[in-house]
């Protein structure tokens, strides 16, 4: 014991209290899925609050020193356990905690929200001194001096209260019920028509419907409310009602209370608070004070959809018992609240060699390398989370959880499997839409991953050049016959869907009749049948001449027709097609196409390669390049096309926007100028007036003028050099977002620059090679096979499910987040992102 005091003592300057704002990583492993429920527990380092498996902590100790850390072991609960603590909770809800209850509130984290903490479990902490593993008692503690008890003693119990981050992250609060009170409320309009509501026995006054009514509270109309996407809910009529009269506000029937009813406000699409529904009410005839509550409010119906999200059927291969998979590749994945689309994403990703050989067959030079918080380290989380897909350490049967002894004890394929809590809160980090726990497009995730892997694969290999292809867009300018090449890099061919092409079009169109029939009818829809869409006339839509009727021809010095193709400059090892299904429909409301598609196992697209200028072909005479946005270059005053600009300014939009538009967009026409537009209309500097670099009035671009340290460091942590950033943001008047583009689109200009991996200086990053002028682009035959694709079940890409099917070994398997199954029925041609490989020859 006087060994182990002396050593306490000795380290007693390193063991710190967690303070607010302190990250604790008390849940996983930064190398590793390690958890506290894991083989040996987890060690969190008491100075740097950095978790370690028992397969690292050793590192970690070898690599900083440091000897003391906190053992935190988990054991799940037994059936027996549970059933006593709850016939305890009970006897006796008087005192201690609560029975659970059922979710009342649309939130999380708070009173009658969803209890997030869904295993419980038995824990165990206690203090190990490295390198000899020295357990550290209570009881030691309490013979030791007071100054090493207090010390240690605080810094456990911080470490036991503080909230670790995967928690913070996952946990947030969060509550569906906040309203805001409607800017009609105050101000409402009531028509003095006569018109009083019973209390009871409300029908539309279109359709009949008996449920799902509200009231308009200025004219008091009861009509039926939206229609569901599965044909359930209402007729339309309410809305309907709104677009005809503008009336903005209404309240759901059934479930005005004492305490208040739904409202919900067409004008401000959201439900809303309405601190005057007492006296609106009062004006049809309704005692709020005497009224009960007969139909679920919207709240209640959202819990409803949350609880049954486990029973979803569609292209899961639900129909069939499907025969679990283990093993290394194998390895399922944890939701961890509408992350499916990442989970889906990435393990598609790690079935490539690129992503293999870059990031697991190096592991242990990466971890080496990893800096001292390797939380915040891109290649370690990403090597980590490869490691755990395809090492097959945590593909083994998730435990019987033995809360229904009734349960089917068919095999059901869930894992233990790996929670990406990490490497999600990485990739996530400071973007709006990834940063957040709800459901999001699975396209975007990868061009979003993709872009991550560019930055910080400055030097040294790049996986994602198994994406990357060129382009190559040929325009004929109608009335001159004069061409122009342009070439672009791409990493996902977006394939539109020709709904004219279907085959079963009589029967759309059949079905199409009855659904107006039985919505004038107000009879129920049937269901629709799907349309089905061959992969070939999706093929020829992609490749098929667009007109350009607004193109600017250098060779006329005007606006004529010109044709623009597109064709394969190189293709890719790997070749990613998305099929467009979210769509837009006239109201703007997007929507999702139900198509099936009837996608090849194999791919020849050798006939839409690229061919260049051709024999007896004459270019477009050059438009004399836009100026390079740098401090050193003069720019002269642009010549702006006039009546781009006031096609522009007659859409609305402000006139300096809009020269800006044509500006940037070289004068080639409005389709350009609107594009430029719809894309930069959240710039800051969006109405700010046109000032080219280089001139006297243009703020923040002079080289003496001071650039925030922050955007700096922003920029630099992407892999660029200081010097590097701040030409950016110089170029971009000190707009971070511009000058991250900004530095992306001029890499060709800055090759001469000194470029390092993570923000590393050249002798820190891999062995490093100078790449080549330009992109670098693969090249090969233009054949293919499928080896994955990614399927989305619900009406949007901000909601629904994901799911993936791999090809293995010639088995097709699904991936449905910890379920691993071998694929009975894969299905094909219900797909939303395809994986090709290329065919060697």
């Amino acid at each position: 014991m006087t060994e182990v005091s002396e050593i306490l003592k000795s380290v007693l300057s390193t063991i710190r209290v967690p303070r607010p704002g302190d990250r604790v990583h008390k849940d996983e492993c930064a190398f590793s899925f390690a958890s506290p429920e894991s083989d040996g527990g987890l060690y969190v380092c008491m100075n740097s609050f950095l978790g370690f498996g028992s397969k690292y902590v050793e590192r970690h100790h070898a690599k900083t020193g440091q000897r003391a850390y906190l053992h935190i072991t988990r054991t799940r609960k037994t059936q027996e356990q549970k059933t006593a603590e709850n016939k305890e909770d009970d006897s006796n809800s008087g005192s201690g905690d609560p029975p659970k209850k059922k979710p009342t509130r649309l939130a999380i984290g708070i009173e009658g929200g969803f209890d997030v903490e869904q295993e419980q479990y038995e824990e165990e902490v206690k203090l190990v001194l490295f390198p000899d593993r020295q357990e550290v008692t209570s009881d030691d503690l309490a013979s030791m001096s007071d100054v090493v008890r207090e010390r240690v003693s605080l810094s456990m119990a911080g470490l036991q209260a503080a909230d670790s981050v995967s928690h913070t992250l996952q946990v947030q609060q969060w509550d569906g019920e906040v309203r805001q009170e409607s800017k009609h409320a105050a101000e409402l309009k009531q028509l003095d028509n006569g018109v009083k509501i019973p209390p009871c026995g409300w029908r539309c006054e279109v359709c009949d419907l008996q449920e799902n009514l509200w009231m308009n509270l200025t004219d008091g109309k009861v009509l039926c409310g939206r229609r569901y996407f599965d044909g359930s809910g209402g007729n339309n009529h309410a809305l309907l009602h709104y677009q005809q009269t503008g009336y903005p506000l209404a309240v759901k029937l059934g479930t005005i209370t004492p305490d208040g009813a739904d409202v919900y406000s067409y004008d401000e699409d959201d439900m809303v608070l309405d601190s005057k529904l007492p006296e609106h009410l009062s004006h049809f005839g309704i005692d709020m004070m005497t009224m009960e509550k007969t139909e679920r409010t919207m709240t209640e119906l959202e819990i409803a959809v949350n609880q049954r999200v486990g029973e979803w059927e569609v292209i899961q291969e639900s129909g069939t018992t499907l025969r679990p998979l283990w093993g290394p590749g194998l390895t399922g994945m944890k939701n961890l609240g509408n992350s499916c689309y990442l989970n889906s994403v990435m393990q598609v990703l790690f079935t490539i060699p690129d992503f293999q050989t870059k990031y697991v067959s190096n592991i242990d030079k990466i971890f080496n390398e990893a800096p001292s918080d390797p939380t915040q380290d891109f290649k370690t989380q990403v090597a980590k989370l490869g490691y755990g897909l395809l090492s097959g350490e945590y593909s083994k049967p998730a435990p019987d959880p033995g809360d229904d002894p009734n349960s089917s004890t068919e095999p059901r394929g869930d894992q233990v499997g790996i929670a990406p809590r990490m490497f999600k809160a990485l990739v996530g980090q400071g973007h709006p839409e990834f940063s957040t726990n709800r459901q999001q497009d699975a396209q975007e995730f990868l061009l979003h991953f993709i872009n991550m892997v560019e930055r910080n694969c400055r030097s040294g290999m790049n996986p994602s050049e198994a994406f990357r292809f060129l382009v190559e867009e040929k325009i004929v300018c109608q009335q001159s016959q004069k061409t122009k090449y342009t070439q672009r890099v791409d990493y996902i061919v977006q394939l539109p869907v020709p709904m004219d092409q279907a085959t079963n079009m009589e029967e759309l169109q059949e079905a199409e009749r009855h659904r107006e029939e039985a919505e004038s009818s107000g009879a129920p829809p049937s269901a629709a049948p799907r349309a089905q869409i061959p992969f070939a006339s999706c093929l020829a839509a992609l490749i098929e001449p667009e007109t350009l009727t607004d193109f600017w021809s250098s060779a006329v010095q005007a606006k004529t027709t010109a044709t623009k193709t597109t064709r394969f400059a190189s293709f890719p090892d790997h070749l990613v097609i998305q099929i467009k299904k979210f769509t837009f429909g006239l109201d703007w409301i997007p929507k999702k196409l139900d198509v099936s598609i009837d996608v090849p196992d194999t791919l020849d697209l050798s006939a839409l390669r690229a061919m260049g200028q051709q024999p007896g072909e004459e270019l477009l005479p050059e438009v004399a390049p836009l100026p390079l946005m740098t401090p050193d270059v003069e720019v002269k005053a642009p010549v702006l096309d006039d009546s781009t600009v006031s096609q522009l300014c007659e859409m609305g939009f402000p006139l300096e926007a809009c020269r800006k538009a044509v500006y940037y967009t070289g004068n080639t026409g409005i389709d350009a100028a609107m594009n430029w537009v719809m894309g930069h209309m959240e710039d800051s500097d969006f109405s700010a007036p046109l000032v080219l670099a280089g001139s006297s009035s243009a703020p923040g671009t002079t080289p003496t003028e001071s650039l925030p340290e922050e955007h700096l460091v922003t920029i630099v942590s992407m892999g660029f050099s200081r010097d590097q950033a701040t030409r950016a943001l110089r170029a971009t008047n000190n707009v971070l977002e511009r000058a991250v583009d900004w530095i992306f689109s001029h890499l060709d200009d800055l090759e001469s620059m000194d470029v390092s991996e993570g923000g590393r200086s050249g002798g820190e990053s891999e062995a490093s090679r100078e790449p080549p002028p330009g992109a670098r682009v693969r090249d090969g035959t233009g054949k293919y096979e499928l080896f994955a694709f990614i399927s989305h079940m619900g009406t949007s890409t901000m909601c629904g499910h994901y799911v993936c099917h791999i090809k293995k070994d010639q088995q097709w398997v699904i991936f449905n987040d910890q379920k691993v199954c071998a694929s009975e029925k894969p299905p094909k041609d219900l797909g939303y992102l395809y994986f090709y490989r290329r065919v060697v020859e």
